[in-house]
């Protein structure tokens, strides 16, 4: 094992992308991802890190640099949040119709209006149906190890899409946790040299933009969907062997926390997950059987796992802190169709939406809110939504 070092959640992406030895970072600055760009740029200016830095006039004309940099067969990296992560978005979609290995961290602020600097799911779950894999961090241990683990995982040629890895802003981006680096060799030999489907550099006549008919695009459209498929093996055989280099045990795409007998299983996903186990042991430590299901990656989805620990429990509480206006939360509207597809007697189900714009999710709150599932359960009368809000 390397350094273990005080990170905030910014700087373990910046560290991870430095030891994939990425060569190209180009980002826009934006609260409040700006200092992962910031110490990448500090890496590249002391000679830290070997790469180039450009340097651009927005998000869309950002992740055109990763894409152009990525397809002429550089490894590349960048970052950003909330309307930043709005302005990219058309070229988000080309990254992965391209299938161009690149890898982003997002760390999460709320969109306006209203304009609020504070943290919520919203920028990253607006981002599900772009084809990029997408993973989300609970501390900066697993930010840096979900990142590491990204440029092995979008190169593998099984894979070849992009991957990005969410984080909350502040909550995780600027509070200091240790962090463990493994070793600089180590790294180098498990990742290996960059791969991707084909490179672009001017030695081959190529013909770009052409229009396709429509049998071909449903045609790319269905091989992205083969890759999310085997991106699910990809990922565990990627954790696996990483945990051999960091001594970590993997974690799989959903961790179970006191799982195995819950009769209430609770699902979510990100930071306040952790909040969530404290509340579930104090729970358990009073007799009631609730356990955590917690998503590491939200695409692929992972249903059939999620429905293995859940389907047989007798209620199941999906939090979200983003909302899909007009339905429910999106991690609650993959759960139901994950848990439908089982066909078997579904348990009695619920949404609970908080802690958007940054307000704050307490694990006393988490208790009650369980404790009022539990009585609904109990009762036979759940009501399927709920939105919980508070003022401090």
């Amino acid at each position: 094992m390397g350094l273990k070092l005080v990170l905030t959640g910014n700087y373990a992406l910046s560290y991870a992308a430095k030891m994939a030895r990425v060569n190209v970072v180009a980002a826009y600055p934006i609260t409040p991802q700006t200092s992962v760009v910031e110490k990448l740029a500090e890496m590249i200016e002391s000679g830290e890190l070997d790469a180039v830095m450009i340097r651009v006039e927005s998000e869309h004309s950002a992740m055109a640099a990763c894409f152009g940099a990525a397809v002429a067969g550089a490894r590349v990296f960048t970052a950003t949040s909330s309307q930043g992560l709005l302005y990219m978005h058309e070229v988000i979609h080309w990254a992965s119709r391209a299938r161009i290995p690149i890898v982003m961290g997002v760390v999460t602020r709320t969109i306006g209006p209203p304009w609020n600097i504070w943290p919520d799911h919203t920028d990253f779950m607006d981002q599900r149906d772009t084809g990029w894999i997408m993973s989300f961090a609970m501390d900066n241990q697993e930010a840096f190890d979900l990142t590491l683990q990204a440029f092995k995982i979008s190169e593998d040629p099984r894979v070849y899409l992009p991957v990005m890895v969410g984080i909350e802003g502040f909550i995780l981006g600027h509070t200091s946790m240790p962090v463990e680096l493994p070793e600089q060799q180590d790294i180098d030999e498990w990742l290996g040299p960059r791969r991707q489907p084909y490179v672009i550099d001017g030695s081959t006549p190529l013909a770009l933009g052409n229009l396709a008919s429509p049998e071909d695009t449903e045609e790319f459209f269905m091989d992205i969907q083969k890759g999310m498929d085997e991106a699910k093996k990809v990922i565990v055989e990627v954790e696996k062997e990483y945990s051999k280099i960091t001594g970590r045990p993997p974690k799989g795409l959903v961790e179970c926390f006191k799982c195995e007998d819950a009769e209430i299983q609770a699902i979510s996903m990100g930071a306040w997950s952790g909040d969530l186990m404290e509340a579930i042991l104090k729970l358990r430590d009073e007799g009631l059987r609730v356990g955590l299901l917690r998503v590491r990656y939200f695409r692929p989805f992972p249903g059939e796992e999620i429905a293995e620990r859940a389907i047989g429990a007798r209620g199941v509480l999906v939090f979200d802190r983003a909302i899909s206006f007009g339905s429910y939360g999106p991690l609650f509207l993959d759960v139901v169709a994950s848990l439908a597809r089982a066909g078997r007697k579904l348990p009695y189900l619920k949404n609970v939406v908080a802690g958007i714009g940054g307000v704050n999710v307490t694990s006393s709150d988490f208790e009650q809110i369980i404790r009022n599932f539990v009585t609904e359960v109990e009762s036979g009368n759940v009501s399927y939504f709920e939105w919980y809000h508070k003022r401090v």
